[in-house]
């Protein structure tokens, strides 16, 4: 399987989410909200109170596409290999 590239979200929406949570809201309220993950929340809450709340490494369009194409290869390649064997289960029973 290929790696996908972590989504990039600017430093506006983040500090939005730790300031969600700030204010008494929960992390998995906060998280289900905005489409992410509890986990993400939760780290860019401690990294805002550290003082290191930032921006990823930005993905240009082309690597996002690359990096789509190249997960959808590895699955259908998976996929081909799963019907090669269902195949040939079958064809060694109808003999």
């Amino acid at each position: 399987m290929q790696k996908i590239p972590k989504r990039v979200y600017t430093l506006e929406f983040k500090e939005q989410a730790v300031k969600r949570v700030q204010s008494g809201r929960s992390i998995a309220s906060v998280a289900r909200e905005m489409g992410l993950v509890e986990q993400t929340v939760r780290n860019w809450v401690r990294r805002s109170e550290a003082g290191k709340l930032e921006v990823g490494k930005a993905v240009t369009p082309e690597e996002m596409e690359l990096s789509r194409l190249r997960a959808e290869v590895a699955e259908l390649r998976e996929e081909n290999s799963i019907l090669r064997k269902a195949t040939a289960y079958f064809a060694r029973d109808a003999l």
